[in-house]
């Protein structure tokens, strides 16, 4: 959570307007003291990439192997 006083905050607009679409979440403040918080009506949706954790998760062949465990049920 990012918080700017007013004067920052007129000055940096449109970034805390970026950064809340992203999905952060941006108090503006007076003196310090906490006032309104500036929300997204409708967040930007991020892209979904195919394939990212790929290598990083392995399944052994056997995973569909019944469980010694499991020999009474069968």
């Amino acid at each position: 959570m990012a918080q700017f006083n007013i004067h920052s905050a007129k000055a940096h607009l449109s970034e805390l307007i970026q950064k809340t679409l992203l999905g952060e979440e941006v108090i503006i403040a007076r003196d310090n003291k906490p006032m309104v918080k500036l929300v997204a009506i409708n967040p930007l949706k991020r892209q979904r990439r195919v394939g990212f954790a790929k290598g990083v998760i392995t399944i052994p062949p056997d995973f569909d192997e019944p469980l010694e465990d499991f020999e009474n049920y069968r």
